[in-house]
């Protein structure tokens, strides 16, 4: 047996969940049940040498929030389904006591790569007055699956980012970055990004297995938002209308991110962002508009989807920018940079405003890498966590072109639910562990250790581990917990947690 794991709690405070005999276990396997329940008793010894020894003294932050995404395609899934399992679903997700127990959503400000067409809430060009602004196509989709969501947790908070700003506030007068055969930019204007149209590759920005190097291999060389005052300020204001017209609905907004990944030149909605563009806007512009108007929702920078660590530090470096936001979001390739940034900047909160969204295959191999991201974010010093599409038919595919997972899928044809694996890889983090609590120890995979383990302190004085044997070969697990020893062994292939109070 090959061992892969092993694990070091320091000493907990002397209470009695710190001596306690037994520990809940839940499993989930590859070639097994999907979460299985059972008890371990803790033993006098360990059984292996130790790995890692967390510091409890020094936790990581806080874990504000377990979320979710609400998009149009998942509200077109949605509705495939009959009353009883709809209102099954959305008790599974976001009751209180129900099993992923989400409190928290990201809502797209106009339209996404997960609508059903483009649109924004004012496409009337010249419009700097919003006259014509409105939420109207909202209200026919993303509203009500937050309704759905609502009748089982109201206290759902929520946040909004947009994918791209109304097509002509852009310098292309089009929702795109790039031009496809799947939207009608025409290619002449693809020069804009680079000053060059060579080396524009449409699909860099998929999950074609792992994407790996520097992300972007080039950086856009000008704003594709309009950098004229009367456009920035319009676009501001379009900001506090948003949560304006949301909040009329009964939906409050509490925090906004001005773009969704200003580093993939997407051919679906989108808008690249220089460093510059990027201060410029947040601090001259959005930062004084919320101070006005809202000034309790926060600004957060971001969302960061790149590895390109001398950009993110550029933005971050100017300190009247600093002094406008409350935190970071950092997603996909933004994790890698995410330790050295929080070095920097330790008062900044840090989230992770996106899971990877693979490529439709919904399978065990998903699983795994979304139970790796969420220990590895959370690790990192994230305190809060955000899946994107919940629910999707078929293979999740976009009318954009691509392919994505969701933690639930539903044949359009029969109508049936699937709970996915990766619904469960979520499940061993949101439904055991609890917003309070804190990070005390992490071990990521390695070269010849096919394994994670993660541990967190809880609100109740409790210890939660969440461990994942991604190998072929099975793994032995040894946890300290106060004076005693918790030991187990993982099947190839299987995740499981374990709970001592």
């Amino acid at each position: 047996m090959n061992r892969i794991l092993a694990i070091l709690l320091a000493a907990l405070a002397a209470t009695a969940g710190a001596y306690a005999q037994n520990v809940k276990k839940y499993a989930t396997a590859r070639d097994g049940a999907l979460w299985e329940e059972s008890t371990l008793r803790l033993q006098k010894k360990a059984d292996g040498a130790a790995a890692l020894c967390p510091d409890t003294d020094a936790p990581g932050p806080e874990l504000r929030a377990w979320g979710t995404t609400f998009n149009e395609l998942d509200w077109d899934a949605f509705n495939l389904l009959d009353r009883s399992t709809q209102d099954e679903v959305m008790r599974k997700l976001f009751a209180p006591d129900g099993e992923l127990r989400f409190t928290r959503g990201r809502i797209s400000m106009n339209c996404n790569d997960y609508g059903r067409s483009w649109y924004s809430c004012d496409e009337v060009p010249g419009d700097f007055e919003l006259r014509y602004f409105n939420i109207d196509r909202d209200k026919t989709g993303i509203i009500p699956l937050v309704r759905a969501a609502q009748r089982y947790n109201p206290a759902l908070t929520f946040w909004t980012s947009p994918w791209s700003p109304p097509s002509w506030m852009k310098i292309n007068h089009d929702y795109p970055v790039v031009s496809s055969k799947y939207n009608n930019l025409s290619p002449e204007a693809d020069y804009l990004l680079f000053g060059t149209a060579e080396d524009i590759d449409e699909d860099e920005m998929k999950f074609l297995g792992e994407r790996a190097g520097q992300f972007p291999r080039r950086l856009a060389t000008q704003d594709y938002m309009i950098q004229d005052p009367r456009y920035l300020q319009a676009y501001a204001r379009f900001f506090c209308r948003f949560i304006d017209e949301y909040a009329e609905q009964g939906v409050p907004i509490d925090m906004v991110v001005y773009q969704n990944e200003a580093y993939s030149y997407t051919p679906y909605p989108g808008c690249a962002w220089t460093a510059e563009g990027t201060i410029r806007f947040n601090r001259d512009y959005l930062a004084p508009a919320l101070k006005q108007h809202h000034p309790d929702v926060k600004l957060y920078i971001g969302t960061f989807n790149t590895n390109r660590k001398d950009h993110v530090e550029r933005v971050l470096a100017d300190e009247g920018l600093r002094a406008c936001i409350s935190g970071a979001a950092f997603q996909w390739e933004g994790r890698e940079i995410l330790p050295a940034i929080r070095e920097q900047y330790p008062d900044l909160h840090y989230i992770c405003s996106e899971s990877e969204c693979g490529n439709g295959d919904m399978d065990w191999k998903a699983a795994e890498h979304t139970l790796f991201l969420i220990a590895d974010n959370m690790g990192k010093g994230c305190d809060e966590w955000y899946n994107w599409n919940f629910i999707l038919t078929d293979h999740g595919e976009s009318p954009w072109g691509w392919r994505q997972n969701a933690l639930l899928q539903v044949d359009s044809r029969t109508r049936e639910l699937r709970y996915t694996p990766e619904y469960y890889a979520v499940k061993h983090f949101s439904h055991l562990i609890p917003p309070g609590s804190r990070v005390t120890g992490y071990q990521a995979p390695a070269e010849g250790r096919d394994a994670l383990t993660i541990a967190f302190a809880t609100p109740d004085g409790g210890t939660v581990v969440v461990a994942g044997n991604f190998g072929d070969t099975a793994g032995e697990v040894s946890v300290a917990v106060g004076r005693r020893w918790l030991t187990d062994t993982l099947p190839p292939h299987s995740f499981a947690s374990y709970v001592v109070k």
